[in-house]
C-alpha cells in the first residue's frame, strides 16, 4: 500500500467531525474541505497550519502535504489567492478552492479554530496578523518568551494561558520551519528551536491537562517530548520526561504502574546522567510508588532523587532557573501525605510554599497536608481542611490536579466511614455521586 495522499490524512483525521465541524474550526468554506479531501489541490501555508490545528495533526498534515503533488506546503510557492482586490482592499470573491471571502472573516474564523475567540476581535486579528509578518526573534528571545509564559502558567487561569501559547506555538512553528529550510537539521539554531518548540508544547500540555483535556494533553506531550529529542539536548530530553511523566500521574490521565514503567524507561536513557531531568524522573517514580502503596521503595527513590539535587547536577540550557522549581520539595510532601506521616509533612509544607509561586502546588500542598491527616486516622479534621481549600480557590483555578488530589483523600477514607457527612460535604464540592 501507498503512502497517504494529503487528502487521505486529511479525512483520516476528520474522523466522525462533519465537514462543516471542521471547516468552521480551520475558517474555511465546508466546500473546501471537501475538495481537499478528494485531492483537488494543496493549501495554502495559512489554511495548512490552521487545517493541523482544527485536526490536532501534530505534523501529519504538514508532512503529507509536502510529499503531494508538484505544489508543496513546505515551499514558497502557495498557490495564490484569486480574490478581486480593489483600492479599499475589499475581498469579495473566493479564491482558486472556496476559501473564506475576506481575509478578516477567514483569520477570525481561524482564530476561533484555535480556541481563541475570547479576545477581541480586533486583538485577535493582529495576533494572527503577526504570524505573517517577518519575525525578528532570535533563539535567545524565544527562551525569554518562554520563560514569560512559564510565569503565566504558575500564576494565571488555565484558559487564558492557552489563548497566549497557541499563538507562540504557529509563530515558533514557522520559524523552525524557515530555519531548518535554510539552514538544515543539525544547525545550532535548528536545535535552539527545537527547544523553544520543545518548552512551548510542554507548557501546552500542562495547561490542557489543568483544564482537563486529557487527550489532548497526552498528544501534546509526545510533541514535546519528540522536539526535545531532535534538540539533541540530552538534560532537555530528560527534562520532558519527568515533567511529563509528573503531570500524567498528577492528573490521572494514565495508570500509576503504566507511568512506572516510563519513568524506568527514560531511566535507561538517562545512563549515568546525573541531570536535573533526571531527578525529575525520580520525582515521578517516587510518586508513582507511592500511588501503588510501596511506601519503603517510593522513600528509597527519593533518597536517590534528593542526593542527585543536592550534587549540583547539570540542567537544560533552556530557562535554567526551571528545573530547580520546588520538584523535590514537592515530591516529599507527596510520598509523606501517601505514608500518613503528619509530622513531616507540616516543615515539607513551608518548603514546597517558599519554592515555588504556581498556585495550583501551592493549593495541592494544603491538600496534601489534610490527605495525611485522613491517612492517619483524622477523618473529619482532613475533609474538613479539604472543604476549606476548594471553597478557597476562585473557579478559574480550579485545575483537574487540585480536583483529583481532593479525591485521593475521599478514598483514603476507611469504607466504614464512607458515610460520615464530612465525606459527603467533599463529595458534594467535587460534585462526585456517593
Amino acid at each position: 500500500m501507498g503512502e497517504e495522499t494529503f487528502g487521505q490524512v486529511l479525512r483520516r483525521l476528520r474522523g466522525d467531525r462533519t465537514l462543516e465541524a471542521v471547516a468552521k474550526a480551520a475558517g474555511i468554506a465546508t466546500s473546501y474541505v471537501h475538495k481537499l479531501e478528494n485531492g483537488l489541490g494543496i493549501p495554502s501555508r495559512k489554511v495548512l497550519l490552521a487545517l493541523e490545528a482544527a485536526t490536532n495533526a501534530q505534523g501529519a498534515l504538514i508532512g503529507a502535504a509536502g510529499k503531494d503533488g508538484k505544489q508543496s506546503a513546505h515551499n514558497e510557492g502557495f498557490l495564490p489567492s484569486t480574490a478581486k482586490t480593489s483600492a479599499m482592499r475589499t475581498l469579495d470573491t473566493d479564491d482558486a478552492f472556496g476559501e473564506d471571502a475576506t481575509n478578516r472573516r477567514r483569520l477570525l474564523g481561524v482564530a476561533a479554530g484555535l480556541g481563541i475567540s475570547a479576545l477581541t476581535p480586533t486583538e485577535a486579528l493582529r495576533q494572527l496578523i503577526n504570524l505573517d509578518l517577518p519575525t525578528p526573534h532570535t533563539v535567545d528571545d524565544w527562551e525569554r518568551a518562554c520563560a514569560d509564559h512559564l510565569i503565566a502558567v504558575r500564576t494565571r487561569p488555565p484558559a487564558e494561558v492557552q489563548q497566549d501559547l497557541h499563538f507562540d506555538l504557529l509563530a515558533a512553528h514557522h520559524q523552525l520551519h524557515d530555519i531548518r529550510t535554510r539552514l538544515g537539521a543539525e544547525d545550532i539554531q535548528t536545535r535552539g528551536m527545537y527547544r523553544v518548540v520543545a518548552a512551548l508544547a510542554a507548557f501546552h500540555a500542562n495547561v490542557l491537562s489543568r483544564l482537563a483535556h486529557h487527550g489532548e494533553a497526552l498528544s501534546w506531550w509526545r510533541t514535546a517530548e519528540r522536539s526535545a529529542d531532535a534538540s539533541g539536548d540530552i538534560h532537555l530530553r530528560l527534562g520532558i520526561r519527568g515533567t511529563q511523566t509528573g503531570h500524567i500521574l498528577g492528573n490521572s490521565q494514565l495508570a500509576p504502574d503504566t507511568v512506572l514503567n516510563l519513568t524506568r524507561q527514560a531511566e535507561q536513557l538517562a545512563g549515568d546522567s546525573r541531570s536535573y531531568g533526571t531527578a525529575f524522573i525520580l520525582c515521578s517514580q517516587a510518586k508513582a510508588l507511592t500511588l501503588l502503596g510501596h511506601h519503603e521503595d517510593a522513600y528509597r527513590v527519593l533518597a536517590r532523587c534528593r542526593d542527585i539535587v543536592e550534587s549540583d547536577p547539570a540542567r537544560p540550557t533552556i530557562m535554567p532557573s526551571y528545573w530547580r522549581g520546588g520538584q523535590l520539595e514537592w515530591t516529599d510532601c507527596w510520598v509523606h501525605a501517601g505514608a500518613g506521616d503528619e509530622d513531616a509533612m507540616a516543615a515539607k509544607r513551608d518548603q514546597v510554599l517558599a519554592s515555588t509561586s504556581d498556585y495550583q502546588y501551592r493549593t495541592s500542598v494544603d491538600l496534601l497536608v489534610a490527605l495525611s491527616t485522613v491517612a492517619s486516622g483524622g477523618v473529619d479534621a482532613g475533609l474538613q481542611q479539604v472543604a476549606t481549600v476548594l471553597d478557597e480557590v476562585e473557579p478559574a483555578y480550579r485545575t483537574h490536579e487540585i480536583a483529583v488530589i481532593a479525591q485521593r483523600t475521599l478514598r483514603a477514607v476507611p469504607m466504614d466511614q464512607q458515610d460520615r457527612p464530612a465525606v459527603r460535604d467533599v463529595r458534594s464540592l467535587l460534585a462526585i455521586e456517593a
